[in-house]
């Protein structure tokens, strides 16, 4: 039976590198972000593969708009059998003493709210098969702190407290739950090319890690299917 995988956050960077590495692996594949056009590209590019794809356009910063956009899904392909979730986003960091609450309390819409609401959208069914995959990577600083770096750092914290739990919770069920911390601008990113041009806060300066969009779909892929640790963190930490 083929399986569907629904990227919310089908970026440039590692949505893109994930949905071609489940699409690979014969998963077919929802797309869900904001703009259409790039969308489309996508769904262009993974169909020239021989992987079937369809595009869902959705405002991931408001958690109410997740129930049609699944609904649409399973009306497409029939069932959710994995969820990648990483919001496309440029964040500008803050020192922790000087970050503003409705900075926060977007984040926490976002990195949050939404993920909680998508999580318990798709369960269910995935309870029904005894078998589903969850995947919520971000960036590093919701695993370890950072001076001058706050912003999206809390609520990240916030969601590895829920998806931890929630880990436990539905493992033994047959449902995987797992994160990958990132402290690396992924190539060809929005918040790569952003960080390129300097316009992305100011706050990012001097030698900063890279990583490969492929490279890292790979370790969420080994994740997914290995399911022997609810996360990882690249690069290494010793």
């Amino acid at each position: 039976m083929t399986k569907t995988i629904a990227i919310f956050g089908a970026g440039s960077g590692l949505g893109t590198a994930v949905a071609h590495r489940f699409g690979k692996q014969g998963y077919k594949v929802a797309l869900v972000a904001r703009r259409r056009e790039p969308l489309d590209s996508l769904a262009a590019d993974l169909g020239s593969g021989g992987i079937e794809a369809a595009v869902f356009t959705a405002d991931l910063a408001h958690s109410g708009n997740i129930a049609a956009v699944v609904s649409a899904i399973r009306h497409r392909f029939g069932s959710i059998d994995a969820v990648y979730y990483a919001p496309v986003s440029v964040i500008p960091f803050f020192p922790a003493q000087e970050l503003p609450v409705e900075v926060l309390r977007n984040h926490m819409e976002l990195f949050v709210y939404t993920p909680l609401v998508l999580a318990q959208a798709v369960l269910p069914e995935m309870l029904d098969r005894g078998e589903g995959t969850i995947l919520m990577p971000h960036g590093l600083s919701g695993h370890t702190a950072f001076p001058f770096m706050s912003g999206p750092g809390p609520a990240a914290a916030a969601l590895r407290n829920f998806l931890q739990s929630l880990h436990g919770e539905v493992g033994a069920k047959g449902i995987y739950v797992g994160m990958l911390w990132i402290g690396a601008l992924i190539q060809g990113s929005e918040f790569h090319r952003q960080h390129l041009k300097n316009e992305a806060g100011g706050q990012l300066t001097g030698e900063f890690p890279q990583a490969r969009p492929d490279e890292l779909a790979d370790i969420l892929w080994e994740l997914a299917t290995r399911k022997d640790r609810f996360e990882a963190v690249y690069p290494p930490q010793s």
